[in-house]
């Protein structure tokens, strides 16, 4: 079976969330509206309510309010001709205080977990979507390798707990880029500008994975288990010193986790949104958050990952456009790339648009909207946008004919 569905991660849609990233946001917000009132913006950006001058913009606070309203929101997922859901699950709630586990919590997300199944959707469940519980940070976070046993028996915890109703386990979401911007650009909690650091995380973050996908195999042998990786499309614009930057980028950025951990994955999540030419300039139009429009780039991406001989579901794939100007021809020409890596012997077995719903994208809060279905932060209603219904035909138009293919 084919699968066409969204994602979302706990921190950016369901609200209410105390860990290491909802401090951070109190302590900044400020900062971030002076610097964001020293840029100019375009109306349709600065209009947005909140707006990137507004200190609620960034604040997750309530989010989404995805938390008490999943069944309202799957619900249109299900409308919207999707077989299958990406969420995360939020260690901060699963696991408040060091050993202690919120039963209650666990049970919230048996529910969620339900609420999917009886409308058709297979859950696809992550484990570590960035955000770290406070006690956890208060040791050293993914610095300190003495930690990884607290994020494997976390692991262990919620497989023993949900596993029974999970067939697909993504442990860690994109782990080089929330280490790159929290120790290479230092833009992210915990703010540290050390190589020695970030090489440490990166290490750990692969004995980490490992751990998880051993122990949750050991109580479910037949799941599948991955991780989401971020790779880009990189190319030279030709000359030595550019081919050389491409060369080290592919191994580091793009093989480099992934080499590590190949005898421990079932299946490799893509998380593919950026196209980068050494020595050239920018030649496809922008998304809202200045990202390149490259839709011919997965294409590549895609026949990289055949190496690995593993089956790969796109677990993110999408732009910030508030006006949903770009969204339908983005998902259409991605797609077409897609089936033509798989016509290629490439071995794809589901696409997930990122987001189902706009959500808090991280540092810069609120105004990126990124959903398929918007979301009114005064009032929290939900508008499906054009694009999800064009969406939606796409999956009804080729749906058939690829799940035919596998």
């Amino acid at each position: 079976m084919f699968f066409f569905g969204a994602s979302t991660s706990s921190h950016q849609v369901e609200g209410g969330n105390r860990n290491d990233w909802s401090e951070w946001e109190l302590k900044t917000a400020g900062e971030k509206v002076l610097k964001a009132k020293g840029k100019r913006w375009p109306d349709h950006l600065a209009n947005l309510r909140p707006s990137p001058m507004d200190e609620d913009n960034y604040v997750s606070g309530r989010a989404s309010d995805h938390y008490n309203r999943y069944g309202e929101d799957f619900e249109i997922a299900k409308k919207l001709g999707h077989n299958a859901h990406r969420f995360s699950l939020e260690w901060s709630r699963i696991e408040p205080e060091e050993g202690r586990f919120n039963e209650k919590e666990i049970e919230h997300y048996r529910r969620v977990i339900a609420a999917l199944r009886v409308r058709g959707l297979e859950p696809f469940v992550t484990l570590w979507h960035w955000t770290m519980p406070i006690w956890f940070v208060q040791k050293g976070g993914w610095e300190n390798k003495e930690n990884i046993k607290f994020f494997s028996r976390y692991a262990d915890k919620v497989a023993s707990e949900l596993g029974s109703d999970i067939n697909f386990w993504l442990t860690l979401n994109e782990p080089e880029v929330n280490s790159s911007m929290a120790y290479i650009s230092g833009e992210w909690p915990p703010n540290k500008k050390s190589l020695f650091k970030y090489w440490c995380v990166i290490n750990n973050l692969i004995k980490g994975h490992r751990s998880a996908y051993e122990l949750i195999k050991t109580r479910f042998p037949k799941a599948n288990v991955g991780i989401a990786k971020n790779n880009f499309f990189f190319q030279s614009a030709g000359g030595p010193i550019n081919n050389l930057k491409k060369f080290f980028s592919d191994w580091w950025w793009n093989h480099y986790f992934l080499n590590n951990i190949k005898d421990h994955q079932d299946f490799i999540g893509l998380n593919y949104y950026f196209h980068r030419e050494y020595g050239a300039e920018i030649q496809n139009p922008t998304s809202d958050l200045g990202w390149e429009i490259c839709t011919d780039g997965i294409y590549p991406v895609l026949l990289d990952l055949k190496r690995y001989g593993k089956p790969i579901y796109i677990t993110e794939n999408g732009l910030a456009d508030a006006r949903d100007i770009y969204r339908e021809s983005f998902i259409r020409k991605t797609l077409e790339r897609v089936w033509k890596a798989i016509g290629e012997g490439v071995d794809v077995r589901g696409y997930f648009h990122w987001s189902l719903l706009d959500n808090f994208e991280w540092a810069d809060g609120f105004w990126p909207r990124f959903g398929l279905v918007s979301i009114d932060y005064e009032t929290l209603e939900r508008n499906i946008r054009p694009s999800a219904l064009a969406y939606k035909k796409l999956i009804e138009e080729w749906g058939k004919d690829t799940v035919g293919k596998k």
